[in-house]
Parts: C-alpha cells; structure tokens; sequence
C-alpha cells in the first residue's frame, strides 16, 4: 500500500499521474477493482480530490515495483534520472523529493522516455536554469519515424505557435510564433527509420511537432503521428528516446562541464 496527502485542488487522476508512478500505470484496474481509497472510501472512478485528503493505492507487489525511473548519476548537486515512457516527469520529481531536496529544472512529454536532470541545492537549481536558458545543454534524441526523410541530413526552421486549449503545437514555415530549430541525422532507413534528433531550441513538443511537419512523424505518436500507420505496426506509444544529455555548466557545476550522460534506453 502507498499512502500520499494531497497538496492543492485537482483530480485523482492528475494527482496520481504527478505523484505516484506505479499507481499510474494501473489506474484503471485499481479502481475497476475499487483499489483506491480516499480518505478511507473506496472509489470506482476519477474524483475531484482537496487539499488535505488522504489517498492511498492498494497494489499487488509486481504493480508496487514496476520500474518508473533509475537513477542514472547522483552527487551532491544534482541527479540525472533515466525516465521510462509512460510516466509523468512530475512523478519523477514527486519520488525523488521524498528522498531528499529537490528542484525541477526541465521535463519529458509523459511517453518520451529518457534523461532528466534535477538538482538537489539551490545553487545547482541556478547553474542548471541558466545553462537550460542559454542554451549551454546539448540534447541529442533517438526518434523512430513514418519513412525516410530526405536529405539523409538537415537543420530544419521553423515557427512554432501553441494551441493551449487543444494541448499541442503548429509548426509553420512563415514567420510566427516562437522559432524553431531541429537538427537530424538518419541512421537506418526504411519504412520506420531510425533518427539521431539534435535540438537547438527546446519548445514544447519541438521534435514531434516539426517531424511531422515534414511528412515524418514519429512512430506511434498520438497526437501528431499517423494513426493507420501506428495502428497497423502495433505502435500505441511514441518511439521517442531523449538519449544523450551533455551539461556545460560553470560556477558550482563546473567539475560537471562537457560530461555526457547516455540513457539505456532504445526506439
């Protein structure tokens, strides 16, 4: 049993998407089963929590230690987290704050999988923000795509403008919006080629958005991927991997300058 009280107003299923990772996997069974109890009552669907409740997810042991995250590298600044897909980078930060001080510096759409870095003191959080803000964090992204893009390589622009009621992004050739600039690299072709994605600015939902854009989605991506083609390879979540992270910090992470950290995870 995991036991949490909640902060703020909000739902049973946002709650559990930003505080419980392993709850969330199985959140549909633990209330079809009527596993969840607030505030001591079992519940059978979502329900509007207050700050102040009680929830508590009852899972059977193979649910309690399904693997959400690994700690990647740790030390006395920060700690680089290798995310699974399928789980908030709120839960994330949720877990590892209850190990100890923690501050958020970036995050992962819920079914992108790979690295995050948090940092454990105020100084870190600074050095981090800053280097996030002037661009001094290379992200490089392994992406499975519909088709083969052409050239074999490119620096694409773009515009980028958000649509926060529908929750997702239009990319656009014509000035507008926040610019955008994604780098790829083909590695295997084919029906589903295998791309190496650089970022050279880092907006909400940049890679999937722009490769979209260009006739290439990624592989099972919901929202702005090709649902037949998903549909026929059996593709329900995005083939998405945020694989290498290398910091160039100064200050009080100078010692972490140039360091590459490199997610275990593949597309």
């Amino acid at each position: 049993m995991k036991e949490f009280t909640v902060r703020e107003n909000t739902t049973l299923a946002a709650f559990t998407d930003n505080t419980c990772a392993q709850a969330s996997f199985c959140l549909r069974t633990l209330l079809k089963e009527r596993n969840v109890r607030v505030n001591g009552v079992r519940v059978g669907s979502d329900v509007p929590l207050k700050a102040g409740d009680t929830v508590r997810y009852y899972m059977t042991r193979a649910q309690e230690e399904k693997c959400a995250f690994c700690v990647l590298y740790e030390d006395k600044d920060i700690i680089v987290a290798d995310k699974e897909s399928g789980v908030n980078s709120e839960a994330v930060f949720a877990e590892l704050s209850r190990r100890g001080e923690t501050y958020f510096i970036h995050r992962l759409d819920r079914n992108t999988a790979g690295l995050l870095v948090f940092a454990k003191n105020r100084a870190a959080e600074e050095e981090l923000l800053a280097c996030f803000r002037a661009r001094r964090v290379r992200k490089v992204y392994l992406a499975r795509v519909k088709g083969t893009p052409a050239p074999a390589h490119a620096v694409l622009e773009g515009y980028l403008v958000k649509d926060a009621a529908a929750a997702r992004v239009y990319v656009s050739d014509r000035p507008g919006g926040e610019k955008i600039v994604t780098e790829y690299e083909v590695l295997e072709e084919g029906e589903c080629a295998l791309l190496r994605v650089t970022l050279h600015t880092g907006r909400t939902h940049q890679i999937r958005a722009h490769l979209a854009h260009i006739g290439h989605p990624v592989l099972g991506d919901e929202k702005y991927g090709d649902t037949a083609f998903n549909r026929a390879r059996h593709a329900t979540r995005q083939r998405l991997v945020a694989k290498e992270l290398t910091l160039g910090c100064g200050g009080p992470l100078a010692r972490l300058a140039g360091k590459t950290f490199i997610s275990e995870h593949e597309v």
